[in-house]
């Protein structure tokens, strides 16, 4: 018996040099080929439904979105990637807007958003229901009827003895004011904020359906389209960009443990797996645009360096051995090679 664990011990030595020598130089390419090749040999006879339930994949999405999503990774990353997103931004003047978005589907996301007049009624008619809203389109309304009789004001003030006109009957306007902020006249402001909050909601109406907004729009995208993409600085500054960031995050991790989100998510996968459970899980390698050339060449990108440092501090050839010894040194082989 003591021969035959000397062989075994021999025989171990060689599968882990031949194992090690495997993924060593031009020889790791050559058997990243054949094993990817032969895995998506494999994968053609497995059916994904067969492979995967439709409960496994909701568990799966499931804690993607719950550990990932949330994982102090991100969380310490997202406002580090915005600086870092926005120092670039600040010092590049090398690509204009235009060279990263194309005009056609900005004209057509545009178009969309401007054609969508359901939508746009449903927002002007809850709008309606907000008393705080109507009296923010009061002011506004006010604001405009304000300003033009300024402008008027001043041009009348030039003419002799309208001077004190005007100020009669701004003081008469005040003291009315003052009125009907205490007296039933309120309830008729109230009325009128809702009157101005609908006329204005009219406006809006009308303008986004007669008024060439959408071609507005392309006029103002075009006036940016030529500035280099530095100019996105002059729109807002590092810390309010970190801070939006920040938000839209703590607006994504709260609302992923929703439980409608839980259900939303669950929805997306059974319509993931109605569309593809009779694919088999190579076939589905096409739909997601892969080709076993990808996967060999992202596998070769980072494989090497990583299995080189590994065999440098001697952790693969360690990890090799622990894996093969028991086989070798089991009783049936030591048998075998004892001649039993």
């Amino acid at each position: 018996m003591t021969q035959a664990r000397q062989i075994a011990e021999r025989l171990l030595d060689a599968q882990v040099d031949f194992l090690l020598a495997e993924v060593t130089g031009d020889r790791f390419a050559e058997v990243i080929a054949r094993d990817v090749a032969a895995v998506l040999a494999v994968g053609d006879t497995i059916v994904f439904g067969d492979a995967v339930s439709l409960e496994q994949g909701e568990e799966t999405v499931a804690t993607v979105f719950d550990r990932i999503g949330g994982s102090p990774v991100i969380a310490d990353t997202v406002g580090i990637f915005s600086d870092a997103i926005y120092d670039h931004i600040a010092s590049n003047t090398e690509y204009t807007l235009g060279d990263v978005v194309d005009r056609e589907p900005v004209e057509a996301l545009l178009e969309k958003i401007f054609g969508m007049h359901q939508a746009q009624e449903r927002i002007l008619d809850r709008l309606t229901e907000s008393p705080l809203v109507a009296t923010v389109a009061a002011r506004f309304v006010d604001k405009l009827i304000g300003d033009f009789m300024q402008a008027n004001r001043e041009r009348a003030e030039k003419i002799p003895g309208v001077s004190s006109l005007m100020s009669l009957g701004q003081s008469a306007a005040n003291r009315a004011k003052k009125v009907a902020d205490s007296t039933f006249v309120g309830d008729l402001a109230g009325k009128g904020a809702l009157f101005a909050l609908k006329r204005t909601n009219n406006a809006i109406r009308d303008m986004l359906r007669d008024a060439p907004v959408h071609s507005a729009a392309m006029e103002f995208w075009d006036l940016h389209a030529d500035e280099p993409v530095a100019g996105l600085r002059e729109y807002l500054t590092q810390k309010d960009l970190n801070e939006l960031v920040q938000i839209c995050y703590e607006i994504a991790v709260t609302t992923r443990e929703k439980e409608y989100f839980g259900m939303l998510v669950r929805e997306c996968v059974e319509v993931f797996y109605a569309k593809y459970s009779k694919h088999t899980l190579s076939a589905m390698l096409p739909e997601l645009g892969l080709t076993a050339d990808d996967i060999s060449t992202e596998i070769l990108r980072y494989g090497p360096a990583v299995i080189d440092a590994a065999k440098r501090n001697g952790v693969l050839a360690g990890l090799i051995r622990e894996r093969l010894e028991p086989f070798f040194f089991s009783e049936q082989v030591l048998g075998i090679l004892g001649g039993e």
